[in-house]
């Protein structure tokens, strides 16, 4: 439901052009160790939202984020910084207080399957989780502390395994910030308060603490009334060769959920366009982490070790179809999980020359433990625990069971996943250097169902080999060409036949517990055109199980195989040492990819809710006397449906937002950001599926559900360093 503003985005567009003619971006920062070594003269080094990977990439979608764009960039919630990685978007479909919707290479990653999250080297996707297959909730993160992201596209990286074939960020923090203080106040009841800083001691160890408490009512009638509270600590020393780290971090949270609503009753006035069928719909989550690193050189080479531990657990009260499946008390589910994850990941790199050949060869080790319970509850506003529980098979048919103990499905999982890996990097000449690499993952998992007390266990190896060929610099110009194997994992409970919804189904193929996938990609990255960083990939991936949302039991499912092809292209344009103009394009073609579509229940190759192509802008300022803000707009491309048709099709939405910053005397500084600054009616997020009124047909009604875009709103910052 895409509204053109036609007139206002014309004249805001050649606004940000003209600005661009007048005097055009990069970010200078005089950097005092720079200084020293340079006889006392100043150093500029440029900065801009990525680095430049030019002569270092070992393809041409990977990159970093700086944290000068991390700072500047307008975030109206935490999981929105990842869209700094080009051609992603991230958005939403219910409250606060769940992992926010990942979209990229047209491919709709839900709540984070197949985009791999790491903050400080800690996993935040959860397999077999109680919502969906590789959640990733990343409120927990404090924009103010992170470093920089490193990314990565498709499966070409021998030290990312689960989750990580399509995408996959690693969130850097930071070691030490001056002292802070920032209060917001902002529309629709937001208030943040936050305060950090940095202890420096004798031994020139460094310890971080930082605090940020929140509320959020938001537009939603009722009023969300979502509060949060997240905690670091961190102690470092040494160097980045030469040191340790150890961070601990705490979130809780709680609040009400809107989900996706029926169109159909907010047109008959049923619900307000900001309105829910079930207001007692909510969410509470907390976690707590542990992780440490170690950097030392050892021999010839550079050891590098890190370990984490976690334990979270999380509640989501939903309703999705509203009165389809039980007409009296309604659909609502409460779904439960306790988790503990423990892990790591140990490499050791070593440089060497062979005859004039460059060599770095690293070999490495990741493992990972998770211990969950895993259950779903049928609930009346969320209060009472109904003794029974309803299904729908393919047909449309309902059924009820009794509930075990007042569980729906209740599992005790045990997942570990071990990769042992080894990746060269061979410069044959100053032009011409490969990356090949070779991962072998043992995943092992057990499942113990409350249901009918049977206990499963199975296990499953898979070989990812990689190669990257790189050729240049010419002329400040470097091409790629990409290819490796990748996978992401299946809910267990569908793999052992626990949980039902999870399997394959409609075409009688078991579902895999590793589902893999093959990607190539080819590119370049030039800085021929001065002041201009400029980057292509075109690529294709396949995937041998494409996960899919299936709203009856808010679940993803496993189901046929996929392919998607598709071109990126992204440029960033900086004429002055105070400003960036950058913008990124992505095309992409979803679509199942077999021969025998009827066997998964499908008509034609269409898949629902990937997207056909994603656009950004962005303008950046930094240092223009006291003044530094951003500029971004977002575009999320048409997608169909209904899985296995065209249509219907979705417009996707289109959305500004701004955030402008003012250096006041005595290090204070004031914010205003706006978001949604057009006022786009869109929605954030839109499926179509069955759902049922009061009143309604038993058998419900297809049709679109909904989940608007938030409207208009404005928040300021005043913050003090010390």
């Amino acid at each position: 439901m895409f509204v053109s503003k036609v007139g206002a985005r014309r004249l805001l567009i050649s606004t940000v052009l003209a600005a661009g003619a007048i005097a055009t971006p990069a970010f200078a920062a005089s950097d005092a160790a720079d200084a020293d070594a340079n006889g006392g003269h100043p150093t500029i080094v440029v900065t801009a939202s990525r680095q430049d990977l030019l002569g270092k990439a070992s393809t041409a979608s990977e990159g970093t984020v700086t944290r000068a764009e991390a700072e500047l960039r307008p975030i109206y919630r935490p999981g929105q910084l990842f869209e700094a990685v080009p051609g992603l978007v991230v958005t939403i479909h219910s409250g606060e207080g769940k992992a926010q919707q990942y979209l990229i290479r047209g491919y709709n990653l839900d709540h984070g399957t197949d985009f791999a999250s790491f903050v400080d080297d800690m996993p935040v996707n959860r397999p077999t989780n109680a919502h969906g297959q590789g959640y990733s909730d990343l409120n927990f993160l404090m924009p103010q502390i992170v470093a920089g992201i490193d990314y990565t596209k498709g499966p070409y990286t021998a030290g990312i395994g689960d989750f990580g074939s399509v995408a996959s960020a690693h969130t850097r923090l930071l070691d030490e910030m001056p002292a802070q203080l920032a209060v917001t106040i902002g529309t629709d009841g937001y208030q943040e308060l936050f305060g950090g800083g940095t202890v420096h001691f004798r031994n020139g160890g460094k310890l971080l603490a930082a605090v940020d408490l929140g509320h959020y009512d938001g537009p939603w009638q009722p009023k969300q009334n979502f509060r949060k509270i997240n905690a670091a600590l961190r102690y470092s020393q040494g160097s980045a060769t030469d040191g340790f780290s150890l961070t601990g971090l705490y979130y809780k949270s709680g609040g009400g959920l809107i989900t996706d609503q029926p169109e159909r009753a907010i047109e008959q006035g049923v619900i307000g366009r900001y309105g829910t069928l079930d207001p007692t719909d909510h969410s509470l989550s907390e976690r707590f982490s542990v992780s440490g690193h170690l950097e030392k050189g050892l021999g010839s080479g550079q050891l590098s070790v890190s370990l984490y531990a976690i334990h979270s657990t999380m509640t989501l009260w939903n309703n999705f179809t509203h009165d389809l499946l039980d007409p009296v008390n309604g659909d609502q589910e409460e779904q439960d999980e306790r988790r503990t994850t423990l892990g790591g990941a140990a490499s050791y790199k070593v440089k060497n020359d062979l005859g004039g050949i460059s060599l770095e060869t690293v070999v490495g080790l990741n493992a990972r433990y998770d211990g969950a319970f895993v259950d779903r509850k049928h609930t009346l506003r969320r209060t009472t625990i109904l003794p029974y529980c309803n299904a729908q098979d393919d047909d449309g048919n309902i059924t009820s069971f009794s509930a075990v103990n007042g569980n729906c499905t209740a599992d005790h999982v045990r997942l570990l996943d071990l990769a042992p890996y080894v990746q060269e990097t061979v410069r044959f000449t100053p032009w011409l250097r490969a990356v090949v690499g070779l991962r072998e993952e043992y995943y092992h998992a057990t499942d113990r169902s409350d249901m009918d007390g049977v206990h499963y266990a199975g296990q499953q190896w898979l070989a990812q080999p990689k190669a990257n060929l790189i050729l240049g610099p010419f002329a400040k110009t470097e091409f790629y060409a990409s290819w490796g194997k990748g996978f992401h994992s299946n809910d267990v409970r569908g793999v052992f036949g626990t949980v039902a919804a999870e399997g394959v189904q409609a075409s009688g193929v078991a579902t895999p517990m590793l589902a893999s996938t093959t990607g190539v990609e080819l590119g370049m990255r030039s800085n021929l055109i001065p002041r201009v960083q400029l980057q292509l990939a075109v690529f294709q991936q396949d995937f041998g199980s494409e996960l899919t949302y299936n709203a009856d039991t808010g679940q993803d499912e496993a189901g046929a195989p996929s392919r998607r092809q598709g071109i990126e292209v992204g440029g960033q344009y900086h004429p002055f040492k105070w400003l960036e103009l950058n913008a990124d394009l992505a095309f992409s073609k979803p679509r199942y990819h077999t021969k025998d579509l009827a066997a998964y229940g499908l008509d034609q190759p269409y898949i629902a809710d990937a997207p056909n192509f994603i656009y950004s802008l962005g303008v950046l300022v930094n240092g223009l006397g006291p003044i530094s803000g951003a500029l971004q707009w977002r575009r999320l491309g048409t997608h169909s449906l209904s899985d296995g048709e065209k249509y219907p099709q979705d417009g996707g939405y289109s959305e500004w937002n701004l955030d402008v910053s003012y250096a006041l005397p005595a290090g204070l500084k004031f914010t205003a950001s706006i978001f949604n600054l057009l006022g786009s009616k869109d929605a954030a997020a839109d499926y179509y599926y069955t759902s049922r009124l009061p009143g309604e047909p038993a058998e419900g009604i297809t049709g679109f559900q909904t989940h608007p875009l938030e409207p208009r709103s404005a928040r300021f910052t005043l913050s003090k360093t010390f």
